[in-house]
């Protein structure tokens, strides 16, 4: 038997206050995969698994809430809004609960995961109603309240016969009892103003039937069956009001309509029971529903895959898309920034590249003038988990994309092509061999980099020839890796790098990282054995500005000084980087799993770890600027698929599992003088929140800011194209509101120019 009380919540829950005006960090979210739909007075909320918006019926305006506004959800189930109390409540896989109050202002709850005495996997919140100022929350244990007036947690129910854990899948309240639509109970009731309602002997079975939905509709009991079908409850018995020859998703009620969503059917019914609508597909659009719910006498409809539509309940023939404009899905796999463009694609492998489930979910792109654009599965030729890019160094709009499973996209505008095995020759590309099945097709392309000759240079997963060239010319060339690494038979590449003397480094997942120079026809590989290298698994290589190989691998890190050491010697030896912290000297990233590694503008480093966030450490390596990670910034997930940086603008883009942000920090590249120098914003206002940028800059000048008196306030010297300021005097106090003055000249003073900048406090 478990009974449990407790009215701890407000140690255990954070409050987090965000600010509209951090011009630091943006939000680049998906709001396509929507889970489900709540209703408010004049408003309409929706969420995926990672965000959410909601949509003013009156002033048509969509807000997003999402980590940038500091709304971080685990997995979302299930919403609901309060008009009550003016709360949106999103409740996630593991019971975490967020709750956003009207000044915006986000409130973690985190009791359901620290403190119902459950398995982890049994706290999933399935969802809310509210009650009297409480708001009861159904999830795979039973059900715990919320007093929405102070955000305390003040009760759990076990409501088994025996006082056992059980799937509580909705409630609601008829006549003053609290019914419960239960897996293995049926439906379970108690008088809800009960003192001892938490005891589960205070509880009784209503009804022994198999129920996942119930609610209280034109002040009669209304349940859903897992046999597909809807009833009412006439005081004595169900009676069957909607077959809807499908399995019940979600059944919900607002403003005298009943709404029953199943995967490809909507009903609306009115509070007669009578029919208003059935919805079965949305024109131009194939889309599998997940929620639906009614306001102001329109249906809102969340779908799967393509968003949150609404469609008046008189005219069901023309639908809205309401989702903000984002990329198809929260999940993107690899970055890459163009001038024009960011391009991003969403195909993933795992840590042992094996691509299955397979995607196919097209490529998106972006500009801040046009928004996203998609271009669909259809249009590449159906081909499959897209899984890297690179642009065409001598020509931007030309755009390379590997697939791992159906060879090489090229895309020029509306030119699209696609390499395989069919029409690249016998040097061109290869499809993996499957035993038993010699028509099967698999070809699985990495590692895209080109080389300063205009040649594209790619790896080709289990196959003897597995490295690949598309020369600038159109010929294909492949290159017999089977004498030289070990595991070629299932060889699989992670991304490579090629220095001036075009030497190829490609890192692999059993054998460590392959040197090869076509030229010299030599290759070397380095290893745990050979080359000082943490672990075989190598994930990636990038050479910094310094002509150094920075090399990140499943445990660690290492870096190669001198790519240029491969010409003259046979054996090379990398070097991990030890750092002092304290006392105590250490190896920076010391068996990490690390994920990817960008160089900046000012040759600093942008590293990923496993579930670890985003770091950026000095050029070599010795300090840490930045740790961004879930708890300390508006980075949705600590796990980072890919970075990637606008050399132009400073922006750092994080592509995340659960979402894509943006960080403007001081990345950028050094200019050739000093004709563009800007500084932004400018003016500052008093509701700004951030550093001050001066841009534009060469590398390696010399930066003064001094009030309008002449007196010094601080002093800098670039490292790429970008340096930051504060706003205080030497760190020690903020300036006073005024114009200030900013003198900016070349390392040899050859080159001078003056900005201004306003401080208003």
């Amino acid at each position: 038997m478990k009974n449990i009380f407790f009215a701890f919540a407000l140690l255990i829950s954070v409050t987090v206050s965000f600010s509209q005006n951090n011009q630091l960090w943006k939000g680049y979210f998906s709001y396509n995969e929507i889970v489900d739909v709540a209703s408010a007075t004049n408003k309409i909320y929706a969420t995926t698994e990672v965000s959410a918006f909601y949509k003013d019926l009156l002033l048509s305006n969509v807000e997003q809430i999402n980590s940038v506004n500091g709304f971080k959800p685990e997995d979302i189930t299930t919403i609901y809004y309060s008009d009550s109390f003016k709360k949106f409540i999103a409740g996630n896989s593991n019971g975490l609960l967020l709750i956003v109050n009207n000044d915006g202002t986000v409130v973690t709850k985190v009791d359901i995961i620290e403190e119902v005495p459950v398995a982890p996997n049994v706290k999933r919140v399935n969802s809310f109603y509210e009650y009297d100022g409480k708001l009861y929350i159904s999830c795979d244990y039973g059900i715990s309240v919320l007093n929405l007036a102070t955000n305390e947690f003040v009760s759990t129910y076990f409501i088994g016969t025996s006082g056992e854990e059980t799937k509580v899948y909705q409630t609601t309240v008829y006549n003053n009892e609290l019914y419960a639509a239960t897996q293995e109970f049926g439906i379970r009731k108690a008088t809800v103003t009960n003192p001892f309602i938490y005891d589960f002997s205070q509880w009784q079975t209503f009804d022994t039937g198999y129920w996942n939905g119930i609610a209280t509709f034109n002040n009669q009991l209304v349940a859903m069956n897992t046999n597909s079908k809807t009833y009412r409850y006439n005081g004595s018995s169900f009676v069957e009001i909607l077959n809807h020859n499908q399995a019940g998703l979600t059944l919900k009620v607002n403003e005298g309509y009943l709404t029953v969503t199943t995967q490809n059917n909507v009903y609306v019914l009115d509070d007669s029971f009578l029919q208003v609508a059935h919805v079965t597909n949305i024109p131009d659009y194939s889309v599998i529903f997940t929620a639906a719910t009614v306001v102001n006498d329109h249906v809102f409809i969340g779908t799967a895959t393509n968003g949150l539509f609404s469609a008046s309940l008189s005219n069901l023939f023309s639908f809205e898309n309401l989702s903000p404009d984002g990329p198809v899905r929260n999940y993107i796999f690899r970055l890459k920034k163009a001038p024009n463009y960011l391009w991003a694609v969403y195909g993933d492998y795992t840590r042992l590249y094996n691509p299955y489930p397979l995607d196919e979910f097209g490529v998106s792109k972006y500009s801040g003038e046009d928004g996203w654009e998609l271009l669909p599965y259809d249009d590449v030729y159906q081909a499959k988990s897209l899984s890297d890019i690179i642009l065409n160094p001598n020509n931007a709009n030309e755009v390379y994309i590997a697939s791992y499973f159906s060879g090489l996209l090229k895309i020029n505008g509306d030119n699209i092509t696609l390499y395989n095995d069919q029409n690249t020759g016998s040097n061109g590309l290869e499809s993996l061999v499957l035993s038993g099945n010699p028509n099967y097709v698999d070809i699985r392309i990495n590692s895209l980099a080109f080389d300063r000759e205009g040649n594209l240079w790619m790896s080709n997963a289990f196959v003897d020839r597995g490295l690949k060239v598309l020369r600038a010319g159109g010929q294909w060339q492949s290159y017999n890796l089977s004498n030289v690494l070990t595991n070629i038979a299932t060889g699989r590449y992670g991304s490579m790098a090629i220095d001036n003397n075009l030497t190829k480094w490609l890192p692999t997942l059993n054998d460590g990282l392959l040197a090869y120079n076509e030229t010299l026809n030599k290759y070397i590989v380095l290893d745990t054995e050979t080359a000082n290298l943490p672990d075989n698994d190598v994930r990636k290589v990038v050479i910094d500005n310094n002509n150094q190989l920075w090399i990140i691998t499943y445990r660690g890190l290492r870096i190669l000084y001198n790519v240029s050491t491969f010409l003259q010697q046979e054996e090379l030896t990398t070097n991990n980087i030890v750092i002092q912290e304290g006392d105590l000297a250490q190896e920076l990233f010391y068996q990490q799993s690390l994920i990817d590694i960008e160089v900046d503008g000012a040759n600093r480093k942008w590293i990923s770890v496993a579930d670890g966030g985003v770091f950026l450490v000095s050029s070599n390596g010795q300090q840490t600027i930045y740790q961004f990670n879930k708890n300390n910034s508006p980075l949705p997930s600590n796990n980072v698929n890919d970075i990637e940086i606008d050399g132009v603008t400073g922006e750092i883009f994080f592509a995340t599992d659960k979402g894509m942000v943006s960080f403007l920090g001081t990345s950028t590249k050094p200019s050739d003088d000093l004709e563009n120098v800007y500084v932004y914003p400018n003016p500052v206002r008093p509701n700004y929140v951030g550093t001050i940028k001066i841009a534009g800059l060469t590398d390696k000048a010399n930066v003064k800011i001094t009030d309008i008196e002449g007196n010094l306030v601080f002093e800098t010297t670039s490292a790429g194209g970008t340096i930051e300021w504060d706003g205080t005097a030497f760190g020690k106090h903020r300036v006073a509101s005024g114009v200030y003055m900013i003198f900016v000249a070349t390392e040899d003073g050859m080159d001078t120019t003056v900005k201004k900048v306003m401080i208003i406090r």
